[in-house]
């Protein structure tokens, strides 16, 4: 949980799939996600090299930027949208204490942070907040971000969590949901099965709504979390693409100082250094960037955990996937808004590579993989021609996106 780093900040965004022409016109004009979110809590310090930063960030292949650090007075948010502007990054910006109708437009704002961990007492008001923004800024997102499903009763104000997001959704409004969850990863402890729990939750009431889903994951040491791996990054974005998310989310970006986070260690330092960090986000953000077009297309329709024991045959007999090898996977299922079907394909491990079997339902030539390093639509390649069988490789925490 980000606990005291911006009490009044939040996240989020909103995609219209699917309404009926009478639901739309109840509501006033929806926020629509044109691009896949990736995207960081704590934004950079504008200082002399601010331009720099920005183009640091965009080298990295962030397509968006979530403000408040950074840039909280009003002047740093026009300097913030600007380089937004000349970096092609969208921008979810502070109010910096301005009005509703005195908040900065641009077509690089997406909208405004409004709330980070809202208690359910809190509702109300941030609905008289949201609304009051929605009627001089139609169309822009009023984002908050909720708590993870591991926050505490008295957090939440609810009796469950389950309980807390539904009031959220209902009682708010909201035109994306967004939440922040950190998995601990360490030998001894392992408690990723909560993450995958809160991405189901998450993707229930999404699809419920009809609005996209975007969550935090960790990329730093703090607490009882250890320093993350690339592959443990990777494992908690693409399980989040698994449960169909619209979003992932870094935490942090650069590197907030206290004594909530004595180690350090985000993908930028305090001091304005990069770490190791820095260079994993960038080649993991440059394949999610090229998948974005077709995630942007796709809704999520099942997701499915295949453990080393359990009959892969069975679990997955209404996916495309008619067989899986024995190994350690987590499936998603979408429909494309073209009426193809989809899956990815995630190796679950975060330690090992997985070289899985795979026979799909339809011949392999009716296939199409979508290019991690192009975006493209390709043919299928076996990793192992000279195996019996469809051959494919999954780096530790990879997945890997088919259409069908």
């Amino acid at each position: 949980m980000k606990t005291n780093l911006f009490v009044s900040m939040a996240l989020g965004m909103t995609l219209g799939l699917g309404l009926s022409r009478s639901a739309r016109s109840a509501e006033p004009e929806r926020f629509v996600q044109d691009r896949f979110a990736i995207g960081f809590w704590v934004d950079p310090p504008l200082g002399e090299d601010a331009d720099l930063r920005y183009q640091e960030i965009a080298d990295a292949h962030f397509t968006m930027v979530l403000g408040g650090f950074g840039a909280r007075t009003p002047e740093g948010v026009r300097r913030q949208i600007a380089l937004c502007e000349k970096y092609d990054l969208k921008a979810v910006v502070a109010r910096a204490g301005l009005p509703p109708e005195q908040l900065p437009e641009s077509p690089v704002v997406w909208g405004y942070m409004i709330r980070d961990e809202p208690n359910a007492k809190d509702f109300p008001a941030l609905r008289q907040t949201v609304d009051e923004i929605r009627a001089v800024r139609p169309g822009r997102l009023c984002y908050i971000n909720l708590f993870p499903n591991y926050a505490n009763a008295g957090q939440l104000g609810t009796e469950t969590y389950d309980e807390h997001v539904k009031r959220f959704v209902d009682e708010v409004g909201v035109h994306v949901l967004s939440m922040d969850h950190y998995p601990i990863m360490k030998p001894g402890v392992d408690n990723r099965q909560g993450y995958l729990d809160n991405m189901e939750t998450m993707r229930k009431y999404a699809l419920e709504a009809d609005i996209p889903h975007w969550n935090f994951f960790n990329v730093m040491p703090f607490g009882p979390h250890s320093d993350p791996t690339e592959a443990q990054i990777r494992w908690q974005i693409y399980t989040s693409i698994a449960y169909g998310s619209k979003g992932v989310l870094y935490f942090c970006y650069w590197t907030p100082r206290g004594v909530e986070f004595p180690k350090g260690g985000a993908i930028i330092t305090p001091d304005g250094k990069k770490t190791r960090h820095y260079d994993q986000a960038r080649r993991i953000n440059y394949a999610i960037k090229q998948l974005g077009p077709t995630l942007m297309s796709l809704t999520s329709e099942a997701v499915y955990r295949v453990g080393p024991d359990d009959s892969a045959a069975e679990l997955l007999k209404e996916t495309p996937i008619a067989g899986l090898t024995e190994g350690d996977y987590l499936i998603g299922q979408f429909r494309h808004a073209d009426g193809r079907r989809a899956v990815l394909i995630n190796n679950y491990s975060i330690t090992h590579t997985s070289w899985p079997t795979v026979e799909f339902r339809t011949e392999t030539d009716q296939v199409r993989e979508v290019c991690k390093q192009t975006g493209a639509e390709i043919a299928v390649i076996d990793d192992s021609p000279d195996m019996d069988g469809l051959q494919l490789s999954l780096d530790a925490g990879e997945g890997r996106l088919f259409l069908f």
